[in-house]
């Protein structure tokens, strides 16, 4: 993955990676936020994460999610999920917008009913105190009557190595250093203490080789779990040298520069991602064409987007339409 960039955003951004790289590490994040008891052998099929707020003044603003994505095993659901460096008092209305916004984009009007249907959300806190709530609301009150619905939170911090290898958390893994966060200064000037935060990480790097040799994950998601560590290192530990170079000393470095792995793992990832672009872009436009169109038959609905009609029919069974 060449040098490590830091971004305005970078947690946002090792966060996405995760997701989009080795989606199968948020089947486990699901389970233990909102109860879920996935296999693991779930499909996961993102949603665009670009929507466009409308404004007062008539203006749009776009605005982005971390990741809204819908799960298709027994039955389908739609999840979203934020992730978020510290305790915001704005965090509930951007929810709410995104909820909404994403409700929106797969409404169906019948009847002069229009039916939206809200995802499952949630957020994970990087950091937290004892204000940090478990959980939050959203109380919307209509003139038909008032209902709420409860947000829950996860905080990385509270989970021990143990838990996170024991519950399969190792989407947690790259902020789990943000658990020693307060006692950076101590580290930096107590070569004893640095010893033991670099005997951690001993112990992850240990657990996830464990787990690729048992094949249940893949090189590739041990390396890059790796490699998102230390990027998330980099920018917590930015003045923090000993920190720094100390962790990545066990974790190693660029993890991924050799050569003929990464020439082939681009290869494969970009032909990758350029059908998962395409597959969602097919899905929004006959997605599309099916909602403005109700009365269309597949056939039409193929015609009018340029595709076979098992894929329509493929697309309309995932939204239950």
């Amino acid at each position: 993955m060449g040098e490590v960039k830091l971004t305005s955003t970078p947690y946002d951004d090792v966060f996405r990676t995760l997701l989009n790289d080795c989606s199968g590490l948020i089947i486990p994040v699901l389970n233990e936020v909102f109860h879920e008891h996935y296999s693991g052998e779930e499909e996961i099929v993102f949603s665009v994460n670009e929507h466009f707020m409308n404004r007062q003044d008539g203006n749009e603003e776009e605005r982005i999610t971390d990741t809204s994505f819908r799960i298709l095993g027994r039955e389908s659901k739609k999840y979203h999920l934020e992730c978020q460096s510290s305790t915001d008092d704005s965090m509930l209305v951007r929810i709410f917008e995104y909820d909404t916004q994403i409700a929106l984009d797969e409404g169906m009007i019948k009847d002069s009913i229009l039916t939206v249907t809200f995802p499952h959300s949630a957020v994970l806190f990087l950091r937290c105190n004892v204000s940090t709530p478990d959980k939050m609301k959203i109380k919307m009150v209509t003139p038909g009557g008032s209902l709420v619905y409860e947000i829950p939170v996860m905080k990385s911090q509270q989970y021990t190595i143990e838990e996170i290898f024991q519950k399969k958390l190792l989407f947690l893994i790259p902020f789990y250093i943000f658990s020693h966060e307060k006692r950076f200064e101590e580290y930096e000037q107590d070569a004893k203490k640095l010893e033991l935060l670099k005997q951690e990480y001993e112990q992850i790097k240990d657990e996830l080789e464990k787990l690729q040799n048992l094949g249940e994950i893949s090189e590739y998601s041990r390396c890059t779990i790796i490699d998102m560590s230390n990027r998330v290192l980099e920018h917590i530990a930015k003045k923090y040298d000993s920190v720094r170079e100390g962790v990545k000393s066990v974790m190693g470095g660029k993890v991924l520069e050799y050569e003929a792995k990464t020439i082939r793992n681009e290869g494969r990832a970009e032909g990758r991602a350029e059908g998962r672009a395409e597959g969602r872009f097919l899905t929004v436009k006959i997605f599309r064409e099916a909602k403005r169109n109700p009365d269309f038959t597949i056939e039409q609905i193929a015609g009018e987007v340029g595709c076979n009609a098992q894929e329509v029919a493929d697309t309309l069974k995932m939204f239950d339409m």
